[in-house]
């Protein structure tokens, strides 16, 4: 690592620590005995995203995330839970080794998530994701999804994956 104050190749790590994605490292020069904080992350193959007429473009966290959070407008669910979910999507696919995935894959993989989380943060995503055009359209994913949950209260079954 090249010290940043005087270009000195010889630097060495004082301190490593979990931050976020990211390790941080805090060096210190050995010709000049100045220190300086590093991160060093894992760097993942470009995902590319296919969307639905066929074109594609890289995949972009944060429009997940702003796309999530559109979905969960005033309800209680925290920004951990969102975060937690576009890193599940996001290593879903860095663990497959996949470099392109569908829009429709990511839109599923959110759906099943807030199923889980809140049920009115999963209508409002189905609704936009989905392209629902009528009140039909609402009231048969809002019956399916009563539908399921009498299921799972029946047999007791409440799974959440990321």
């Amino acid at each position: 690592m090249q010290c940043p104050f005087c270009g000195a190749k010889d630097t060495r790590v004082l301190d490593s620590r979990p931050a976020e994605l990211r390790i941080r490292r805090r060096r210190e020069c050995a010709a000049c005995g100045k220190r300086f904080t590093t991160y060093e992350a894992v760097e993942r193959p470009l995902l590319m995203v296919q969307k639905r007429d066929g074109s594609f473009e890289p995949f972009d966290r944060q429009k997940l995330i702003t796309g999530i959070f559109n979905a969960i407008k005033k309800r209680p669910v925290s920004v951990e839970q969102v975060t937690a979910i576009a890193e599940g999507i996001e290593q879903r696919c860095a663990n497959t080794m996949c470099s392109t995935v569908t829009s429709i894959a990511i839109g599923n993989w959110v759906m099943e998530h807030l199923k889980q989380i809140d049920a009115v943060a999963y209508i409002r995503f189905a609704s936009v994701y989905q392209d629902f055009t009528d009140v039909a359209s609402f009231v048969a994913a809002i019956s399916a999804l009563d539908e399921e949950t009498a299921d799972e209260n029946e047999t007791g079954g409440n799974t959440l994956w990321i």
